[in-house]
């Protein structure tokens, strides 16, 4: 990939957003959180705050070959099943999404399904699913770097139809056994401090789970904060995917609003990639699932909602746009 610039914060115009504030009916600062997002989110896109978020949920669907040792309650072919739910708008993310009035963009970027039956589907795909990384690299670098492209095609693509907030979503079964290999591989963690339960597992399928994280990182011994080598060693077109969004949206200063642990991992991807992403992040929730608070407090980002959730898919950030549409009309129209 050749090298991406990102640009700095627009430092003059989040001064201008806090004067703003500064001037409202009301006692300094009591906003909390609610003001402080809307500065970042001035300063990120340089622009006069819009009155409505025109927001784009990007859901990167992928396979991992891990799946096959039962490191989640759900078999494989739930990820194509999921998929079938986002195209009728009966899934989680599709629901939460209408109630963000956000639109949707699904894109296979490395299911082990043929989905072509799919019209609505963004066909991107890379390869049927990761390998197996107990036994090897899950993907290679040709392939990594095809993934994070198409993930900033994505992002392009929605700006260019005049999205100005993006937001991260993933669906893979066996992605947050990913996810905790990533974590561990990126923070230098004990798999004991990144394997959650993710999808509900129980304790028999939790000590699975943690083994083949441990043993795909005895394994393939990915280079300590190496986003690349990680993302190669361990990680999942999903990941890949979602780390593009972040990169293409921060390349044209649009924000992406980050969801839960999958996406928070494909954050961390970005950030090592790219360091100056970070700026370009808003932290839409706590995940509950083990690794995500580590994975914030490396990158320093504070999450808007803490409400115990770990569905994934955009939820917890759909639900996070409603609070930051809600800060915007603070600002629009608090009298000044």
């Amino acid at each position: 990939m050749e090298k991406i610039e990102i640009p700095a914060l627009d430092t003059a115009k989040a001064a201008e957003v806090r004067a703003g504030f500064a001037k409202m009916e009301k006692a300094g600062q009591n906003l909390g959180k609610l003001e402080e997002m809307v500065v970042q989110y001035a300063a990120m896109t340089g622009k006069d705050l819009p009155e409505k978020l025109k927001s784009a949920l990007i859901l990167m669907c992928g396979d991992h070959g891990i799946a096959k040792y039962g490191v989640s309650a759900y078999p494989q072919e739930v990820t194509r099943q999921m998929i079938n739910g986002y195209m009728r708008g009966t899934a989680g993310a599709t629901v939460m999404a209408r109630h963000a009035k956000a639109d949707v963009f699904v894109c296979d970027v490395g299911t082990a399904f043929d989905l072509s039956d799919l019209p609505k589907v963004y066909h991107k795909k890379v390869a049927w699913g990761t390998e197996d990384f107990t036994q090897g690299a899950a993907m290679t670098r040709q392939q990594a770097e095809a993934a994070l492209q198409v993930g900033i095609d994505m992002a392009d693509k929605c700006i260019d139809q005049g999205y100005n907030l993006l937001y991260t979503g993933e669906m893979g079964i066996g992605n947050t056994t990913s996810t905790a290999a990533i974590a561990s591989a990126f923070l230098g963690l004990d798999p004991l401090q990144t394997v959650g339960r993710g999808s509900g597992i129980n304790d028999e399928r939790m000590k699975i789970k943690r083994q083949v994280v441990a043993d795909g990182l005895a394994k393939n011994k990915p280079a300590l904060g190496d986003a690349m080598d990680i993302l190669c060693k361990v990680g999942g077109y999903d990941h890949a995917g979602l780390a593009g969004v972040i990169i293409g949206g921060a390349r044209r200063r649009v924000p992406t609003m980050v969801d839960g642990v999958n996406a928070t991992a494909a954050a961390l991807l970005a950030y090592g990639l790219y360091p100056e992403c970070r700026d370009y992040m808003l932290c839409s929730h706590l995940s509950s699932d083990l690794s995500a608070k580590a994975m914030l407090e490396l990158m320093r980002l504070t999450p808007i909602v803490d409400a115990g959730m770990r569905l994934g898919e955009g939820t917890g950030a759909s639900l996070a746009i409603v609070v930051l549409q809600a800060a915007l009309d603070v600002y629009n129209n608090l009298s000044r």
